[in-house]
């Protein structure tokens, strides 16, 4: 079976990889020339575990190429970007349009397409489905249409994709089950055959659901800084009960899914979503509120703090996945306020970010916004004798205990310090 994958991110490339392994012939279709031309030397631009081995290893067995336009294949998997719209929040399918529209050239009869990026609800019926039918094509005759979202997580995508269960909608049966077949190429996690909006709908909520549930524990933060009460032993104990689960708060919720999704039910649905409208502005104040405290923190120090330490830019740990990184609108905001702003972020190669001793010297506080294994214990010795004043704002909440020399702050006894 030959695929031809469009997107070659953070999905497709690992999704590339994998059918690849699995004996398939294998395009991957990007838009930018240097991507290509790195893939076709078998190396991964992306960092996920095991997949510069499994793209290298299926390069030189002849399984896998790269290429700037889509080629003739069995079927097409259509894994590109989609953004929201600022003014209405609603899906922007533009790159999908566009992915659908590049194979129509080299499409046939018989062919299966799925749509894997992740789009809001009845957008398989409604506006992917014509592009097809206005060339000819009968779906789910000769031409077999499915949405099939994926539901990994960054770190284990290589993993999660072979045994996480899969939901396939198609426009039809057919199409399900022709794409379910696909899919079972790699598949071990169950395949779940249901429509093309009713998969749609589901993603979007796996994602609304994790939105809604990290602002809780967003909100519980900041009602533990404004009423003094430690909201992590809160937290803890919570936790104990055996039916309660409140996530653990952040300085903001980034990633191409938590942060968008929510925002293509809300658009279809404004006067009924409105849980899922307040539960995304929660998580957007989160920077606001990260500014706000670091600068409380810092108007107590006795001598003038110009510098600011930020510890990650990723907004997962150990991946270098940025992608609506609150970081990025904390950065801005500290930075507009005057301070000086020195990145070290250990999972990038950016010639604007510092190494630890460089980020950190003379600086008056280091904010930890990323949960990288290398921030969980830092050497205090060398932070000491860089740093003008010891101070850690830990954002996520992943030092458990610093020497007497060092002032911890996080969102259990930020009250102490916000006043």
């Amino acid at each position: 079976m030959k695929i031809c994958i469009v997107g070659q991110g953070y999905i497709g490339l690992p999704t590339a990889a994998l059918f690849a392994k699995n004996g398939c012939e294998v395009l991957g279709v990007d838009v930018n020339e240097e991507i290509v031309d790195k893939l076709n030397q078998g190396i991964a631009h992306i960092e996920e575990p095991g997949i510069t081995e499994a793209i290298s290893n299926a390069v030189e067995k002849g399984h896998y190429h790269a290429s700037l336009k889509p080629e003739e294949a069995d079927t097409f998997i259509i894994t590109v970007p989609t953004p929201y719209v600022k003014e209405d929040l609603s899906c922007d399918l533009s790159y999908v349009i566009s992915a659908c529209q590049s194979i129509l050239p080299v499409l046939n009869k018989g062919n299966v397409v799925i749509i894997e990026s992740t789009i809001a609800p009845m957008s398989t019926d409604e506006i992917i489905k014509p592009i097809f039918e206005n060339e000819g094509f009968v779906i789910g005759e000769d031409l077999f249409l499915a949405h099939c979202p994926e539901r990994v997580l960054p770190g284990q995508i290589m993993e999660e994709l072979v045994n996480n269960n899969r939901i396939v909608g198609g426009i039809t049966e057919e199409c399900s089950r022709k794409a379910a077949d696909v899919y079972r190429t790699f598949v071990e996690g169950e395949i779940i055959e249901t429509e093309a909006k009713t998969a749609e709908l589901s993603k979007c909520m796996e994602n609304t659901f994790r939105d809604v549930n990290i602002a809780l524990a967003n909100e519980l933060a900041k009602i533990g800084a404004e009423i003094g009460v430690n909201a992590l032993d809160v937290i803890e104990m919570a936790n104990k009960h055996p039916r309660v689960n409140i996530h653990s708060p952040g300085p903001g919720v980034g990633g191409h899914c938590l942060a968008i999704d929510p925002y293509f039910i809300y658009a279809k649905a404004p006067e009924t979503a409105k849980i899922i409208k307040l539960a995304r502005d929660t998580n957007n104040s989160m920077p606001g509120f990260v500014i706000e405290n670091t600068g409380k923190i810092l108007s107590k120090l006795d001598a003038d703090a110009e510098k600011i330490s930020v510890f990650g830019v990723a907004y997962k740990g150990n991946t270098d996945d940025a992608r609506e990184s609150p970081a990025f609108e904390i950065i801005t905001g500290l930075k507009a306020a005057g301070y000086e702003i020195a990145i070290h972020d250990p999972h990038f190669d950016n010639p604007d970010y510092f190494d630890f001793d460089e980020a950190t010297k003379d600086s008056s506080l280091v904010l930890i916004l990323t949960d990288h294994d290398q921030f969980k214990d830092l050497d205090y010795e060398r932070l000491s004798k860089n740093m003008k004043t010891g101070i850690i704002f830990d954002t996520k909440n992943i030092i458990k205990e610093v020497p007497d020399d060092i002032t911890l702050i996080n969102y259990g006894n930020l009250y102490k310090y916000n006043k």
